[in-house]
């Protein structure tokens, strides 16, 4: 298992970071994040996974051990495959994915592309419990405001996936009104 590489990032190209490690060009499948470390640096680190298969054996990188962590857990997930585990990471934060796995918030998941109904349910279903922190879930929290925020974009005719964009760049410390007020001002 290649679980780390550090190396110099040569290219960046659609299939993904190439690493040169050694002398040797890893190609990494990698989140935006991950990619982000090695565009100004001479040298990076990230967190892998070699996925194996029959056919071909792929790596997947990751900027950090949360990321890599979370992609692990959706590979449990029935219906979930490497390259959807990918799509969903380089979606949100970890951080913010794990809270809409505690908060049963499927339809974070939806948002993303490749992710129907059933498998956002599925993945808030079977990793809650695996992922369940109570710290992560504040009643009332930030976390509960951006479901708030999501909703009422939605209600005004927003696509599920356009209003998590949208909400992604606006300040998670506002209110449910605010970052409205802010997704509707960007979007004019």
């Amino acid at each position: 298992m290649i679980a780390r590489l550090r190396g110099k990032p040569v290219a960046n190209t659609p299939e993904g970071l190439i690493l040169d490690v050694g002398g040797v060009g890893y190609l990494v499948h990698a989140t935006p994040a991950a990619v982000r470390k090695g565009d100004a640096a001479d040298e990076i680190t990230v967190e892998t996974y070699l996925h194996v298969r029959e056919d071909a054996m792929q790596l997947y990188g990751f900027a950090d051990r949360e990321e890599r962590e979370l992609f692990v857990h959706l590979l449990s997930v029935s219906g979930v495959g490497p390259k959807v585990a990918l799509a969903i990471v380089s979606g949100s934060p970890a951080a913010d994915l794990r809270r809409a796995i505690v908060r049963d918030d499927a339809a974070r998941f939806q948002a993303i592309p490749g992710v129907g109904k059933k498998t956002a349910d599925r993945i808030v279903l079977e990793l809650k419990e695996k992922l369940g922190d109570p710290g992560l879930a504040p009643a009332g929290g930030s976390g509960d405001d951006h479901v708030v925020a999501r909703d009422a974009l939605v209600e005004l005719g927003w696509s599920l996936l356009d209003a998590e964009r949208a909400l992604a760049d606006v300040d998670s410390e506002l209110s449910p009104e605010e970052r409205v007020r802010l997704a509707l001002k960007k979007a004019a």
